[in-house]
C-alpha cells in the first residue's frame, strides 16, 4: 500500500509537541519526526487559573510553525489535542478560539478517561504488554496534571484510579519555596504517600509483578540504567530504585546533565523522579518497564484503527467489560442475576437491529449498565437508581468516555424511574443520545423483568420480532407468576418508545 502519513499534535501541561507518523503496511508504523517545544501552560492553569495572553501568544506562534512543519511532509491527516492545560483554565474558550482564526486548527480537549484511554492505547497492542497482564501489572501514566493507576490481574482490567499528583501540579504546590533539595524531595514522598493511602488499603494486598511506566522522563532514565545492558527498557525494581536514589543525592545541574536534559536546571525533574521513586515503591512490582510511547503514540494508534490501516491484538473491550465487572463486584452487585439480564438484554438488542438502528458500541454501552445497574443498593435500597448514577459519574471506567459514563448512568436511572422529557436533560444529553438511552433502558428493564425474582427459573430463551412484537419464548422449570405479571405491567415504557409490544409466551418443563 501507499505510505500514509498522519501528524499528531499535544498541547500538555509543560510543553507542546508534534510527532509525525508513517504508515507503510497493515501490522505497524514508526514515528518519522518528533519536535517539542518547552512551554509551561500548567503553570498557569494551575497558578492564576488562566492561560496569559503572552502565553496564547507564544503557543499559536508555535502551533503555526508546527503547521508549517506538517505542510512540508505532506501529511495525509492530523489530530490536535490537549487536556489538562486546557481543560483546567477559565479561559480554555478563548484560547481555543484564538487558535482556531490564527492557524485554523481545532483543537479536541479530552476528558482525563479519553486522554488516559488514548495514551493506554500506545502500549496495550504491544507483545511484552500482553505478557505482563496475564500475570499482574499496575500501568502508571504520569502526566504533568495528574496520575493514573490502572491494575491488571490474570489478563483482566480490575481498576483505574485518578489522582491529581501531577508533576506540574506537585511543582506548583510545592516547589519555588526555598526548600534544599531534599527537603523538597520529603515534602514531596509525604505528600504522595498520603495520597496513596486508599489505593494500597484497597488494591495492593496482592504482590504486582510488572510496573508499567508511561511519562516523559521516564525513557531517558531507563535508558541511562541500561547504559551496559541490553535495550528492553526493563529493569528490576531495585536497580531503578537505586538508581533514582543515588540521582537524587546530586545537584539538580548534575541530574539534568547526567539525564542529557536540555534545560541545565530542569525544575520538573525532581518531582518526576520522586513521584518515579513513590510509584515503584508503593507497586513494589518485581519489574519496571518503560515502553517510551506517550500520548501520541496513542493518538496514531487510534487513528490508524478507524482507518483500518492497522490491526488491533488487543481487545479494548473486554477491558471495559472488565473494569465494570470488578466495579460491580467492589459494591457487592455482581451475581448470577447480573450474568443472567446481561445476557437477555444481549440478546433482545441483537434480536431487534432494524427496530433500534444502533450500532456496536450501545451495544457495550448496553452491557456496561447492565453490570452496573444494581450498585446503588450498596449506598441505598430507596434510592438505587440515584445511587448508581452517582457512582457511575464517579467512577473512571477506562475506555469509555466522560459522556459515554452519562449515557450508561443515565441508561441505569430509567431503568426504573419514569422517563424525563428532553427538554429536562437536554444540559446533559443531545438528542441522539436521549434516544440512545430511552431505546436502552427499554430493553433493560424488559430484560429486567424476565429475571425478577433473582431465581434465573428460564433456559432456552428465543427473542425474535414478529409483526411489530418482541416475541419471548422460554422453557421454564418453575412457575413464573411473578415474572408474567411484572412482564405485563413493566412493558408500557417498552412499548411507547418501540411501538412495539413485548409479549412473554411460557414453555414449561415438567421433571418426572
Amino acid at each position: 500500500m501507499a505510505i500514509h502519513t498522519f501528524a499528531a499534535i499535544y498541547i500538555g501541561t509543560y510543553d507542546v509537541s508534534l510527532k509525525v507518523f508513517e504508515f507503510t503496511n497493515r501490522k505497524k508504523f514508526h514515528e518519522v519526526d518528533h519536535i517539542r517545544s518547552r512551554q509551561e501552560l500548567g503553570k498557569g492553569a494551575y497558578g492564576t487559573g488562566t492561560i496569559g495572553y503572552e502565553q496564547v501568544e507564544e503557543l499559536c506562534e508555535t502551533l503555526a510553525q508546527f503547521k508549517e512543519i506538517m505542510e512540508s511532509y505532506k501529511v495525509d491527516s492530523y489530530e490536535v489535542c490537549a487536556a489538562a492545560a486546557l481543560r483546567d483554565t477559565t479561559n480554555e474558550i478563548f484560547v481555543l478560539d484564538q487558535i482556531y482564526l490564527r492557524t485554523g486548527f481545532r483543537v479536541k480537549v479530552l476528558s482525563n478517561s479519553e486522554h488516559r484511554f488514548i495514551s493506554y492505547k500506545a502500549v496495550a497492542g504491544s507483545p511484552v504488554f500482553e505478557e505482563m497482564i496475564k500475570t499482574s501489572a499496575a500501568v502508571v501514566d504520569v502526566g504533568g496534571a495528574s496520575v493514573q493507576i490502572t491494575l491488571f490481574r490474570d489478563g483482566k482490567m480490575i481498576t483505574t484510579q485518578h489522582m491529581e499528583t501531577g508533576i506540574m501540579r506537585l511543582r506548583n504546590l510545592l516547589g519555588d519555596r526555598g526548600y534544599s533539595l531534599k527537603m523538597y524531595e520529603n515534602q514531596i514522598e509525604e505528600y504522595v504517600n498520603k495520597k496513596l493511602e486508599g489505593f494500597r488499603s484497597m488494591y495492593m494486598n496482592t504482590p504486582v509483578d510488572y510496573l508499567i511506566l508511561i511519562s516523559d522522563y521516564a525513557g531517558g532514565l531507563v535508558k541511562k540504567i541500561e547504559e551496559k545492558g541490553g535495550k528492553s527498557r526493563q529493569v528490576k525494581l531495585d536497580k531503578f530504585s537505586k538508581f533514582i536514589d543515588k540521582l537524587l543525592k546530586k545537584t539538580l545541574e548534575e541530574i539534568t546533565a547526567e539525564l542529557n536534559l536540555s534545560d541545565e536546571r530542569e525544575p520538573l525533574i525532581i518531582p518526576a523522579l520522586v513521584l518515579y521513586k513513590m510509584m515503584a515503591q508503593n507497586v513494589n512490582p518485581k519489574e519496571v518497564w518503560v515502553p517510551g510511547a506517550n500520548i501520541q503514540d496513542g493518538m496514531a494508534f487510534d487513528y490508524a484503527q478507524h482507518n483500518k490501516l492497522l490491526a488491533s491484538t488487543h481487545d479494548f473491550d473486554a477491558d471495559i467489560i472488565s473494569a465494570a465487572t470488578f466495579l460491580s463486584e467492589h459494591y457487592h452487585s455482581f451475581s448470577p442475576h447480573i450474568q443472567t439480564l446481561s445476557k437477555l438484554s444481549i440478546k433482545i438488542f441483537d434480536a431487534m437491529k432494524q427496530e433500534h438502528g444502533l450500532g456496536k458500541r450501545a451495544r457495550l454501552l448496553l452491557q456496561v449498565a447492565t453490570i452496573l445497574h444494581d450498585c446503588g443498593k450498596y449506598v441505598s435500597f430507596a434510592e438505587a437508581s440515584e445511587s448508581t448514577y452517582h457512582i457511575i459519574m464517579s467512577s473512571e471506567i477506562i475506555g469509555l468516555t466522560h459522556q459515554e459514563r452519562e449515557i450508561v448512568a443515565q441508561i441505569v436511572r430509567y431503568n426504573t424511574l419514569p422517563l424525563d422529557p428532553y427538554e429536562e436533560v437536554a444540559d446533559v444529553l443531545s438528542q441522539e443520545e436521549y434516544l440512545c438511552v430511552a431505546k436502552l433502558s427499554a430493553i433493560l428493564r424488559v430484560a429486567n423483568a424476565l429475571d425478577q425474582s433473582h431465581k434465573q427459573k428460564f433456559k432456552n430463551i428465543r427473542i425474535a420480532v414478529r409483526e411489530r412484537k418482541l416475541v419471548i419464548t422460554v422453557e421454564a422449570f418453575e412457575d413464573i407468576a411473578l415474572e408474567q405479571a411484572l412482564f405485563d405491567a413493566k412493558t408500557s415504557y417498552f412499548e411507547n418508545v418501540y411501538s412495539m409490544k413485548p409479549v412473554l409466551k411460557e414453555k414449561r418443563i415438567y421433571n418426572y
